[in-house]
């Protein structure tokens, strides 16, 4: 294994290929875009509401959560889909265990967000 030396050009070709992968989630991805619409909610809402540091530490970290869990969801989807075109047994499972990360860490973005807000609507 060879050493490279550290290239500016090569990091920031990697953000390039990173940003690339963004675009193609929301491009791509039906559920990204609506991960995307409850985030510019909450956000506005936490400027509404004037939220405190805390709050929107765990709100930034519950939405990064999802974000990850949904990159990673549809890589494995098109890992598996490139591996094995045909509906195979192993790769539903595959699929299914990764949209069900994506559920729980949408779940908990939504009792994150009614244990911020509800208290500030007065409930």
């Amino acid at each position: 294994m060879s050493k490279q030396n550290f290239s500016v050009k090569q990091r920031i070709k990697s953000f390039n290929f990173a940003f690339q992968g963004l675009r193609t989630l929301l491009a791509e991805e039906h559920n990204s875009r609506i991960h995307l619409l409850a985030t510019m909610i909450v956000l506005i809402a936490g400027f509404y509401f004037d939220i405190g540091q805390a709050e929107w530490l765990v709100l930034i970290i519950t939405i990064a959560i999802v974000f990850i869990c949904e990159i990673l969801n549809t890589a494995m989807e098109n890992i598996a889909d490139f591996i094995s075109p045909d509906i195979h047994p192993s790769i539903k499972k595959i699929k299914d265990l990764a949209a069900a990360a994506v559920l729980i860490s949408a779940i908990m973005s939504v009792v994150v967000g009614l244990i911020i807000f509800l208290p500030k609507l007065g409930f």
